[in-house]
């Protein structure tokens, strides 16, 4: 009786062991077998990775070295492999499914702070646990140094973004051909505009093809702010003050990439001065402004230049523009204070917007339904904004002006100001009315104003402001020291720049 027990127990012992290598084994070969590339692109959504994957370096290398899907997209085995795997899967899986894939905007979903989320830092670690490499180069030990120093902060992806994708509108080093282009001039301007009276005009940029119109704004008198009960009203937009201004001159449109690379391919030698160029122009009260340097990657985003607008540009650099574009044009061109972009932006306007709306109403689902009907009123017939943008900027042309002729002051890129800013700016203002005021005498950064293509609703109104983030928005910068010229980290900024009236002007 004893033995037959114990004969039944070792049974079931080899019985459950054997069940259990089975198990094992096929769970194993299940994991396999699911890990591998072509069961991935079964069900996954993304209609270019594999085409993308197999033009980058993880795959076309000369190593030969393949690196696959599972390799970046989940954590090393032991490091959470099984958990993140059930994941990923179960959301591509749906993905497939119920999903309407070309209703995707995959250029915004594949860039940086989107890749992040499906890229493990631990996964890049495990294959490049040596940084500093034999033949890395200067610029690459620098870039390196930097991330080793600030690995909380900066992921592989923000400079390495190509490798596992392919893209052919990422440049991870200088672009020194940015700007350049062969195609010849049916007119070059000799001479700027002249203006003689107090009327919108256009003007020309000495030595190049390129023309811009500016519009005159009327001196007036506005409240600056937005009323306590607005809504997405913040504190930093009260109290509302009155505030008068003189009149000036403002650009129609933000300062387009023709604009900005008249002056890039005047001065955009490296470390060249301005002022043998300056002197060919005759221009007066001569600076020695040294030119912009080359940008890292693409500015433009592969977006395209033309008519749309500049951007990734700091703000020293819009400055600099400006001081550029004086001189050229014998006028005095300056960024706006953020009181005459707020009062140009109104258009003699009182509400969020300058056309009729309430930004609740613009933000909900129920308009973002309207979008897909292709809806040519309110909002977005004037405003490139995070429901209508597809998640870039885009050429004026297709936007209504506001009441003073002045296409996207709201939405497309935010706007650079000269103020300074602070949260209690309109508070700390002396009492009474204020006129043409200049914000705080000093700070750290700067006042942008007008939202961006990435904006929802409550951040395009008139009233809203905005911050740089300046060391922020060179986060990922990797050269040493950092570019004073291109921010690396911001492609929703850029700027529009206002003209001041000469004396006597009538």
């Amino acid at each position: 009786m004893v033995k037959t027990k114990t004969g039944r127990k070792w049974i079931f012992i080899i019985t459950g062991a054997i069940t259990a290598s089975l198990l094992i084994f096929a769970g194993n070969k299940a994991v396999v077998f699911t890990s591998s590339d072509r069961f991935c692109n079964a069900c996954h959504v993304h209609p270019h990775s594999n085409q993308t994957w197999i033009r980058s370096t993880h795959y076309d290398n000369p190593s030969g070295m393949v690196v696959h899907c599972v390799d970046c997209h989940l954590p090393p085995h032991g490091e959470g492999y099984l958990t993140e795997k059930i994941k990923t899967g179960t959301r591509d899986v749906y993905g497939a499914i119920f999903k309407d894939i070309s209703k995707i905007n995959w250029e915004e979903k594949s860039r940086p702070e989107i890749a992040i989320r499906h890229t493990y830092l631990s996964a890049c670690k495990n294959c490049h646990a040596n940084l500093f490499t034999t033949g890395l180069s200067k610029e690459g030990e620098d870039a390196h140094l930097y991330y080793s120093q600030n690995e909380s902060e900066v992921h592989c992806i923000n400079c390495h973004l190509q490798v596992g994708h392919y893209s052919e509108n990422i440049i991870h080093a200088k672009n020194v051909e940015f700007g350049k282009t062969e195609k010849k001039l049916d007119t070059v301007y000799l001479k700027p505009a002249l203006v003689d009276k107090f009327e919108n005009y256009n003007e020309y940029i000495p030595g190049s093809g390129v023309s811009f119109e500016m519009i005159a704004i009327p001196g007036g008198r506005f409240l600056m702010g937005s009323p306590q009960d607005e809504e997405f009203r913040k504190a930093d937009e009260g109290p509302q003050r009155e505030v008068v201004l003189k009149p000036f001159f403002m650009g129609k449109t933000e300062v387009t990439w023709d604009e900005y690379l008249a002056f890039f391919s005047a001065m955009g030698v490296e470390g060249r001065s301005s002022d043998a160029y300056l002197n060919s122009l005759n221009a007066s009260n001569i600076d020695a402004i040294t030119g912009p340097t080359p940008p890292w990657g693409a500015p433009d985003q592969g977006w395209g230049t033309g008519s749309y607008p500049a951007m990734t540009m700091t703000y020293h650099a819009a400055r600099i523009y400006c001081m550029w574009l004086s001189k050229v044009t014998g006028k005095k061109y300056r960024l706006p204070t953020e009181a005459e972009w707020e009062y140009a932006a109104r258009g003699g306007t009182t509400g969020a917007y300058f056309f009729e709306g309430n930004p609740a109403d613009f933000e909900r689902t129920k308009y973002k339904n309207k979008l897909a009907e292709t809806d040519t009123s309110g909002i977005v017939a004037y405003v490139n904004y995070k429901l209508n943008s597809k998640g870039r900027t885009t050429s004026p042309e297709l936007f209504k002006a506001n009441p003073l002729g002045l296409v996207n002051m709201l939405g497309n890129v935010a706007e650079f100001c000269q103020d300074w800013y602070d949260p209690d700016a309109y508070k700390n203002y002396p009492s009474g009315i204020l006129e043409n005021p200049t914000g705080p005498s000093s700070g750290t950064d700067h006042v942008i104003r007008g939202g961006s293509f990435r904006s929802e609703a409550g951040d395009v109104r008139c009233a809203s402001r905005g911050i740089t983030q300046h060391d922020s928005w060179l986060k990922t910068d990797p050269q040493i020291p950092k570019s004073i010229w291109w921010y690396s980290d911001c492609i929703h900024v850029g700027f529009r720049v206002v003209c001041e009236l000469e004396p006597g002007l009538p």
